[in-house]
């Protein structure tokens, strides 16, 4: 086991872990989750409008998505390192107030560039401020029952984040206009850092100040370019050159990062990191719950819309209960961990997911709200709230308080990672069923088969946590 000093690298906020100044800590830093994984999702359903008000083309389209999504997956590793190397509480204010501000410039866009450019720059400040986000909260609680607790109110606020995002871009775009799925940001970062400047005691690792540069720039251009290859395939396929290029591209760069780290002084990631159970378990099945998860939203909020006819509003009202469950699932978590252990709790919530994953591979093209949303999303998202917080927490007990904040970017990276590419392999699997149908039974029949792969990947990470999640946080 890898630990650091009780006394090193602590937030001193309070003797008293449920104080109200260390709730307050755990309030900005889960505001900060809610809002970086809110700007996953929040754009999907104003694309439309969007496209109509700056003239993009489909593929301009596309980047509004994925500009966001590979910064935020490209630097992550960089943030979580830098907030350990320069203060939590700096990098936790400089993510948040990149990310308001170029919030604020997308609102304002009057270009398709400018509006992408403003979205690369939003990724860049999310990848900045969401390791800080978790390695703030670990740092303010000490380990132990507060310490889950407030893993899963993270962990709950971070996948309600992800949920909320078709109700919140359905309801702005409808009542007001698409620029407000991204100025509504502004307001809210503001309150954000003015609290986290008053509540935030700074915090950094002891080590001396130097950042790995080449690790750094070979990691992010390593985790760009795969995730650009990823979101190629959605317009290209997998075997074309501009897909595989980047794929390859990305694995070579991340490969020499290796390289780079297995002989550098002051590596950005301590390769022996890897050799402790609990840290590379708990990031291999984060993986895979994301590849399962995110796609299981954009499915869903796909089939209510482009098959059972609703509008993107109420697309967004048919998920609230699912949105609801898995912040239920993420809050019984810390109560259930003490009875059932980590990893078995993590094991049941992915199997309950599965059931559910299984029920909504039945759906028809005339399903009812109960039987083709609303039960089986309640399934779905329980079982990935109870799964998420275990994992969360085995990976943070796992790792030196030294490098928590490389241990959150890990964590985050690997959930952002497991999204894009799982998203991106059951779009092809979907496509390969409709065959470029678009009548409501061809697209449920492509629906219906992801949801049926999906549950497939996630008996695959029910066997992984098996076999390799400890018993316990403390066990390597």
């Amino acid at each position: 086991m890898v630990r650091a000093p009780a006394h090193t690298d602590t937030v001193h906020i309070s003797a008293a872990s449920g104080s109200p100044r260390t709730w307050a800590v755990v309030l900005a830093a889960c505001a900060g989750q809610f809002l970086v994984v809110l700007d996953v999702s929040v754009v999907n359903v104003a694309l439309p409008s969007m496209r109509a008000d700056l003239g993009l083309s489909g593929t301009g389209l596309q980047w509004v998505l994925n500009a966001y999504s590979i910064a935020f997956a490209g630097f992550m590793l960089l943030g979580g390192r830098a907030a350990d190397l320069f203060g939590r509480k700096a990098m936790f204010l400089t993510g948040l107030a990149v990310f308001t501000l170029a919030s604020l410039a997308g609102g304002l866009a009057q270009e398709g560039w400018q509006l992408l450019a403003a979205r690369a720059v939003q990724g860049l400040g999310a990848a900045v401020l969401a390791p800080a986000t978790l390695t703030i909260l670990t740092s303010a609680v000490p380990e132990g029952a507060a310490r889950t607790r407030a893993i899963g109110t993270w962990s709950a606020v971070g996948a309600g984040g992800g949920a909320a995002g078709g109700l919140v871009g359905g309801a702005l775009t409808d009542l007001l206009s698409w620029r407000w799925v991204l100025l509504i940001n502004v307001p809210v970062g503001v309150l954000v850092l003015v609290g986290a400047a008053v509540w935030l005691t700074e915090s950094r690792t002891e080590r001396v100040r130097r950042l790995d540069l080449p690790g750094a720039v070979l990691v992010t251009a390593g985790l760009a370019t795969v995730a650009y290859g990823i979101v190629q395939t959605e317009e290209q396929g997998w075997g074309a050159s501009a897909t595989l290029l980047p794929l390859l591209g990305g694995a070579l760069l991340l490969g020499a990062f290796v390289a780079v780290e297995a002989r550098a002084k002051a590596p950005l990631m301590p390769l022996g990191l890897f050799r402790v159970r609990a840290v590379s378990a708990a990031n291999a099945a984060m993986f895979v719950c994301g590849a399962a998860s995110f796609a299981m939203w954009f499915f869903m909020t796909v089939y209510a819309q482009n098959v059972l006819g609703y509008s993107p509003l109420d697309a967004g009202l048919a998920l609230i209960p699912s949105s609801l469950s898995i912040v239920l699932g993420s809050k019984l978590a810390p109560r259930l961990m003490p009875r059932v252990g980590a990893r078995n709790l993590a094991v049941l919530g992915t199997l309950m997911a599965v059931a559910g994953f299984g029920w909504q591979s039945t759906m028809t093209a005339d399903g009812t709200y109960l039987s083709s949303i609303l039960g089986p999303g309640l399934l779905m998202m329980t079982g990935l709230g109870l799964a998420s917080t275990p994992l969360a927490a085995l990976a943070t007990a796992g790792a030196a308080a030294d490098d928590a904040g490389l241990v959150s970017g890990l964590i985050n990276t690997s959930r952002t990672m497991g999204g894009a590419l799982g998203l991106a392999v059951l779009s092809t699997v979907a496509a390969s069923r409709t065959a470029g149908g678009t009548s409501p039974e061809a697209l449920t029949e492509g629906y219906a088969l992801a949801f049926r792969t999906g549950s497939g990947v996630l008996l695959a990470g029910v066997v992984l946590m098996l076999l390799w999640l400890p018993r316990g946080p403390s066990q390597k």
